[in-house]
C-alpha cells in the first residue's frame, strides 16, 4: 500500500466515522415526545406538560455533549493515524457500536430519572461509557500495535493518551458505583469527566 493510498484509506473510514457520529447524536432528540393534550389544553396546561420533560433535556444535553466530546477526540486521534488495516478497521467499528448505542441509555435516563429506578438507570448510563472508553482503549491500542501512526507521534504523546484513558477509565468505573449510591453524584462525576475530555481536545489543538 503506497502512503497515498494509505492517506486516502484514513479519509474514508474517519468521513464513515463522522456519519456514524452525526446520526448517534442527531437520533438523541428522539427522545422528546410532544405532550398530547388535546385542542382544548390552555397555555398553562401546555406549559405544565413541558416542565415535566425535564429528565429527557438533562439526558439529552449530556449525552449530546459526550459524542461531540468524543468526536472531537476520535478527530484528533485520526491526525495521528497514516493508514488503517483491518484489525484497526474491526477496533473502529467496536467504537463506533457503542456510541450508536448511547441514544438508548439516555432514553433510559430519561424515563427513569427522578423517579424510583433512578439509580439503576444512571448506574446503566454510566456503565454504557465504560464500555465506551474500552473501546475507544482497543482503537489506540490497535493504532499503536499494528505501527499505523505517524513518524511524529512521539512516545510521550502515545504514553499521554494512554494515561488520559486509563484515567476515564477509573472515572467512568467510579461513576457507575456512585450511580448506585446517588444518581445524581454519579452522573456529576461524568459531567466532569467530559469537562476535563474537552479541555484536554482544547489543549491538543493549541
Amino acid at each position: 500500500m503506497t502512503e497515498s493510498a494509505g492517506e486516502r484509506d484514513t479519509y474514508r473510514v474517519e468521513a464513515f466515522s463522522d456519519g456514524v457520529f452525526a446520526i448517534a447524536i442527531t437520533l438523541l432528540v428522539l427522545e422528546f415526545k410532544v405532550p398530547r393534550l388535546g385542542p382544548a389544553a390552555s397555555g398553562p396546561e401546555l406549559w405544565a406538560a413541558l416542565q415535566t420533560l425535564w429528565p429527557s433535556l438533562v439526558a439529552f444535553l449530556g449525552s449530546f455533549a459526550a459524542i461531540l466530546i468524543m468526536w472531537i477526540n476520535h478527530h484528533g486521534l485520526f491526525r495521528m493515524v497514516r493508514r488503517v488495516d483491518a484489525p484497526f478497521l474491526y477496533a473502529n467499528g467496536a467504537m463506533l457500536l457503542m456510541v450508536t448505542f448511547v441514544p438508548f441509555p439516555t432514553a433510559v435516563l430519561a424515563e427513569y430519572l427522578g423517579h424510583a429506578g433512578e439509580r439503576v438507570a444512571a448506574a446503566f448510563y454510566c456503565g454504557t461509557f465504560v464500555a465506551v472508553s474500552l473501546t475507544f482503549q482497543l482503537w489506540w491500542y490497535t493504532a499503536n500495535r499494528r505501527r499505523l501512526l505517524q513518524a511524529h507521534v512521539t512516545p510521550a504523546a502515545v504514553a499521554r493518551i494512554w494515561g488520559a484513558y486509563r484515567f476515564g477509565l477509573a472515572v467512568y468505573v467510579a461513576a457507575t458505583l456512585l450511580s448506585f449510591w446517588k444518581a445524581v453524584a454519579g452522573l456529576g462525576l461524568c459531567v466532569a469527566l467530559w469537562v476535563y475530555w474537552a479541555a484536554l481536545s482544547y489543549r491538543a489543538e493549541s
